[in-house]
Order: structure tokens, then C-alpha cells, then sequence
């Protein structure tokens, strides 16, 4: 009882302690600093991420942050496309030493702005797609809510905490809906996925990003079946795959992708990968894309911010998608 307790309370004031220095950006950059020359990413990389599969989540990345990501993953890992995984998960062989797959998510427009660096680094990427909104004039509801959350009664990170329904309904104060087209895009067009193909592999993300776990059983299922057939039928994309909107799943939404006919789901829960891993349930680690701190990037890279947020149940630190 005491140990819990103490427990909990070492939990909560570290908590506090990464709150105060995620507001302090030369701290932030100092704890990095002193993360990297301790040699806990070194030892990461090579005991832990050795044998074993990492797989990077990104959202909108700019091109100059970009670059100092793809030119480090390049030296240090070995990079591997998504179907290179599935081929060598399904056949139960040995991934090549420090295997790391790149995921996008989304399909944010931006991530065309990317695709000479694909080609001049030659470095295979797999972009989760919101078929729903690409090729659109949709917003994102998250980018919307964020724009205007002074007029919203929630903020975006409760809104994700409500009922489907509910949020929609909240987002109406905004004027949001979900097949609204406004002036500009968010998302990627068919042009600009037709012309990626050759260097990018794109998946779902479901049909407008809700969180499945709020979602009733209806809205999951169309979310999840609707999102696979438009891919395939509109687009021409073999679809294998699908990524949690913000990480979110129950048994329940993968029983849904199963009877969709994907084979594997990814998450926002950090760890490593093997053969071994429950092939809807497959980790990935956030890598803080605002930041251009090669000693951050180091830090996020080889697992050590995912093993700090699990320990302490810190969500900042995780990938939201």
C-alpha cells in the first residue's frame, strides 16, 4: 500500500517536472542535450532497437526539419518499407540489424512537399490517408477546432474524450462538417498521390478521422470499411493496413479491420517490434517534428522519450495521430 502510493506520487511529480519542461524550450533543449551524451540512446539503439523493428510516425514535417531527420536515419539505420515488414513479419524471418520503418499520417497536403527528399535520400514511406478528405476541399475537424478553440466550449484534447455524435455537434458552433468544402485543401490531391506512388506506399487512416473508441458501432464500421473500398476503388490502392485516428482502438475496432479485410493496425504506443507483435496492435514512435535539435531527434529516435512516457504514462511524449 505505502510502495503504491509513494509510487504514484513520484509518478505525479515527475509528471509535473516534463509538464514545466515541455513549457521551457532551453530547458527542453538542455534535458535533450544531456539525454544523448549520457549514452542512454547508444545503448537503446544498439541492445534494444538491434534485433528489432522501430517505426517513426510523422505528420506534417517541414522540408528543412526534414532533411535533418532522413540524412541522420540514413547513417544509423536501415531503413525498410512498409511492405518489406509485412513480407518478412509474415514469414517469420530475421529483419535486418536496426530495421525502421518511416509512417506518415493523415495525408496532410504538406507531405507532398516532401517527396523530393524521398526521392533524393531513396527512402521508402508509407502515408496513412483520411480517404474521406483527400482529394477534397474537407478540413481536418482537429485543425478547424484548434484554429477556433476560443469559441469552443471543449478543448481539441477533450473533444477527443467525447462521443462521436457529441463532438460533431460541438463543432457545429464552429461551423465544421465533416463533408463541408471550404476555400482551400488540407489534404492531399489524386494528382499528388498518382505522381508519390513510386515512392510512397499509402494506407488508411480511416474516413475523417474520429476517434474509433468514441465512435458508435455504425460509425466505427463505416469509418473502418468505408475508408478500405474508397482507397481500392476510387483510387486504385492495395490496402493492407490502417492506422488508429490518435492511437485510439478497442477489441471491438479490430475486429472491425479484420472483417474489413486489413491485415495489420498500427498505434501510437511506443515500443519495438518483432514477429512476434500482435499484428494490430503494432507500436510506433512519435518524433517531434517542430523541433530541427538533432539531440532531441537522437532522443526520440532510438525509443528513450517512448520509454520515458510509458513509465511515467506521460501523453505529451506519445504520438498523437
Amino acid at each position: 500500500m505505502i510502495r503504491d502510493r509513494l509510487s504514484q506520487y513520484y509518478q505525479a511529480m515527475l509528471k509535473k517536472s516534463l509538464s514545466f519542461v515541455r513549457r521551457n524550450a532551453s530547458i527542453e533543449r538542455f534535458i535533450y542535450f544531456c539525454i544523448r551524451h549520457s549514452g542512454l540512446p547508444f545503448i537503446f539503439r544498439e541492445v534494444f532497437q538491434k534485433n528489432k523493428v522501430s517505426i517513426l510516425l510523422f505528420h506534417a514535417i517541414e522540408p528543412k526539419t526534414a532533411e535533418v531527420v532522413f540524412e541522420y536515419l540514413v547513417r544509423n539505420y536501415n531503413i525498410i518499407s512498409l511492405n518489406e515488414f509485412i513480407d518478412i513479419y509474415k514469414k517469420k524471418e530475421t529483419f535486418p540489424k536496426k530495421s525502421l520503418v518511416i509512417t506518415f499520417d493523415d495525408g496532410h497536403r504538406s507531405n507532398y512537399d516532401l517527396l523530393p527528399l524521398f526521392k533524393k535520400y531513396n527512402i521508402p514511406v508509407t502515408i496513412f490517408l483520411c480517404s474521406g478528405i483527400i482529394n477534397t476541399n474537407r478540413h481536418f475537424w482537429f485543425e478547424e477546432a484548434l484554429y477556433q478553440e476560443m469559441h469552443l466550449p471543449l478543448t481539441v484534447e477533450e473533444l477527443k474524450k467525447v462521443p462521436n455524435g457529441e463532438r460533431l455537434r460541438i463543432l457545429r458552433e464552429i461551423e465544421f462538417g465533416q463533408e463541408k468544402e471550404y476555400t482551400n485543401p488540407h489534404a492531399l490531391s489524386k494528382n499528388h498521390i498518382n505522381e508519390m506512388l513510386p515512392y510512397v506506399n499509402f494506407q488508411s487512416h480511416t474516413l475523417f478521422h474520429p476517434c474509433l473508441t468514441q465512435c458508435d458501432d455504425r460509425e466505427a464500421r463505416d469509418e473502418i470499411f468505408i475508408s478500405k473500398a474508397v482507397l481500392e476503388d476510387e483510387f486504385g490502392l492495395p490496402i493492407n493496413s490502417i492506422a488508429y485516428p490518435n492511437g485510439d482502438y478497442s477489441d471491438r475496432d479490430i475486429q472491425l479491420c479484420m472483417a474489413a479485410g486489413y491485415e495489420f493496425g498500427f498505434t501510437t504506443d511506443p515500443g519495438f517490434n518483432t514477429c512476434h507483435t500482435n499484428p494490430f496492435k503494432l507500436k510506433r514512435f512519435y518524433v517531434n517534428e517542430k523541433s530541427n535539435d538533432l539531440n532531441e531527434l537522437i532522443v526520440d529516435v532510438s525509443g528513450v522519450t517512448g520509454f520515458i512516457s510509458r513509465v511515467v504514462n506521460y501523453p505529451a511524449l506519445k504520438g498523437r495521430a
